[in-house]
């Protein structure tokens, strides 16, 4: 039984939804799908088309918005909103640490969790679309892995679609994952050095925490081991609008000192804690590497064996001279799953995914050159998650794409940027601009 409610200026319904865990099994295990329908107060009786917003990740449920923040008010000015908990996330059927020792051991769990990529994620909505919009088409929103979900949707199923709405999401259509962390570390360099350019007091303050861990054994609160690699990888925000001064914020009240000598402070490692625990989404852990498999190739860590190519990013090298401590952004390594306690139990799990010599290819090439769905892309230049030159290959391999490169915003623009980002891609989808 659906379930509605108000908040200010919309009216929400649960909605859940029972697909096939695999969907070459239809009449095989079932998994359940949650969804928040959204529909303008003064709207509720109109004939509105359908607009499904896939998040990013992988491993995030949909965004809880109150009332009309960031995007949602410019679709729902139009639109109703379906905001879809992909599988394996939000309030739908969790895959977790908790969850996932139901499945069996790791190699059970790792075939369990090769169904959890962007290929089942737009057959999910193929199959609850009939009876969400009567079998019309609607349009999708895809936040960065949302769009590389959406441009799957446009090789597999475009018929489902009545316009594609992609914000920092265009991923390359033939890049493997050791292509897109060898193109990724020159660009997160490129954000820490902007980062130290705004904030040179940094530069010292990182150093010294770096040389701290280093010779200490830190412990966060939750139980996560806070390693010097994993001190690094906190460079994941400065991709986001505000993330430089969080992460400035963050480092310059780090110490305290204590009758047995300076320590990293309780408020420290409490906002670290935060930013680098997966206990709220352990899939992106997992899967991250996985949603790059397009060959029979293991991933086999990518991001771990490509950093060894750039070693300026080896802290405890860095340390033995004066220059600056390098953060690393979006990666998944094997210590990620030594350091945190919510990802502990499923290492073994997660090497298993590292090995995986199935993966199928994830884009049709040439069925997005002849692309007949409005598609409309915000690039943001120098996107600290996703290869601009990537997307700008992409965008000009789908037929009848819109591209709208910027700078203006951070991989978060279409959150930061209000009605801003969305609005420009509804009209440019139109060809009203």
């Amino acid at each position: 039984m659906s379930v509605s409610y108000r908040q200010p200026g919309v009216v929400l319904t649960d909605r859940r939804f029972t697909v096939p865990l695999d969907h070459d099994a239809p009449d095989g295990e079932t998994i359940e799908l949650y969804a928040r329908e959204v529909v303008a107060t003064d709207k509720t009786e109109a004939d509105l088309p359908w607009l499904v917003y896939l998040q990013g990740g992988p491993g995030f449920g949909a965004n809880r918005f109150i009332g009309k923040q960031a995007w949602l008010g410019r679709a729902l000015k139009e639109y109703r909103v379906l905001l879809l908990d992909q599988r394996g996330t939000g309030n739908s059927t969790p895959a977790n640490r908790q969850t996932l020792p139901l499945r069996g051991g790791p190699r059970e769990q790792a075939d369990y969790l090769a169904y959890f990529r962007a290929d089942s994620i737009v057959r999910d909505c193929e199959a609850i679309r009939p009876t969400v919009t009567g079998g019309a088409p609607w349009a999708v929103l895809g936040q960065s892995f949302g769009g590389f979900c959406t441009v799957t949707y446009l090789s597999t199923a475009p018929e489902g679609l009545r316009a594609a709405l992609i914000t920092g999401g265009l991923p390359s259509l033939d890049a493997g994952a050791d292509d897109v962390y060898r193109a990724a570390y020159p660009r997160i360099e490129r954000k820490v050095a902007a980062h130290y350019a705004r904030y040179p007091q940094d530069v010292e303050r990182a150093r010294r925490i770096a040389e701290h861990l280093l010779a200490h054994d830190v412990v966060l609160p939750n139980g996560y081991r806070l390693t010097v690699e994993a001190f690094q990888s906190l460079g994941i925000v400065l991709g986001k609008s505000d993330g430089s001064h969080r992460l400035h914020y963050l480092l310059e009240d780090a110490f305290v000192r204590t009758p047995q000598g300076p320590a990293l402070s309780d408020a420290f490692q409490e906002e670290a804690q935060g930013l680098l625990s997966f206990v709220g989404h352990p899939l992106y852990a997992l899967i991250h590497e996985a949603c790059y498999g397009q060959d029979a190739a293991p991933t086999a860590w990518a991001a771990e064996r490509v950093r060894a190519e750039f070693p300026q990013f080896d802290a405890a090298k860095t340390l033995t001279g004066d220059g600056p401590l390098l953060f690393t952004g979006e990666s998944v390594h094997p210590w990620t799953f030594d350091c945190d306690p919510a990802l502990r139990p499923l290492r073994e799990t997660a090497d298993e995914l590292a090995e995986n010599k199935g993966w199928l290819p994830l884009y049709d090439p040439a069925r997005l050159a002849a692309n007949e769905v409005p598609v409309a892309a915000a690039v943001y230049h120098d996107d600290m998650y996703v290869d601009t030159e990537h997307s700008l290959e992409t965008a000009q391999a789908i037929r009848g794409l819109r591209a709208w490169v910027t700078n203006e915003f951070e991989h978060d623009g279409v959150r930061a940027g209000g009605s801003r980002v969305l609005d420009r891609l509804i009209s440019m989808s139109r060809d009203e601009v």
